[in-house]
């Protein structure tokens, strides 16, 4: 496992320091274990959502409740309407970018998808996540999702600043 995460803490270029990555993989990864078992992939999958969310602009342990309260943190997730991965990314949106060739069931594609389309949304709410997370889930106007992701956020995932 030490090798695993110095090498984990190497590869993430979205830390500000060697030790915060450390600090933040570590922390996340003992969360996460529950949910993803093997060591590499949970590191791997953590150091996306860091990476990702980081360049949207977003926190990463908002995005991990978020991939929480979407799927559990299946990558093969489909939901009734169609949405797939773990940020459950409707398919509309491969051809809304001209990208059909696109698998949003690949970690990296999901994660890059499902934070741009979150930002986005965060941008147009101006500020407001609870807006923003029903916009994402197409329910704007009814609190249960913003609230089910916020719970989990608050309940698992927030990190102290």
């Amino acid at each position: 496992m030490r090798a695993l995460m110095q090498r984990t803490v190497a590869e993430a270029e979205s830390f500000q320091d060697r030790f915060d990555a450390e600090v933040w993989l570590l922390d996340m990864s003992t969360r996460l274990k529950r949910y993803v078992s093997d060591p590499q992939e949970r590191l791997t999958l953590l150091r996306l959502v860091h990476q990702e969310a980081s360049k949207a602009g977003l926190k990463p342990d908002v995005v991990l409740a978020l991939i929480h309260a979407e799927s559990r943190f299946d990558r093969f997730a489909i939901s009734s309407v169609g949405a797939q991965g773990m940020m459950q990314v409707m398919p509309f949106w491969k051809a809304e970018l001209g990208r059909p060739q696109d698998n949003l069931t690949d970690n990296a594609t999901n994660l890059r998808y499902g934070c741009t389309i979150l930002s986005y949304y965060l941008k147009k709410e101006k500020g407001d996540m609870n807006r923003a997370l029903a916009r994402y889930n197409g329910s704007l106007g009814k609190p249960h999702y913003p609230a089910k992701v916020i719970g989990f956020w608050q309940d698992f995932w927030y990190v102290k600043p």
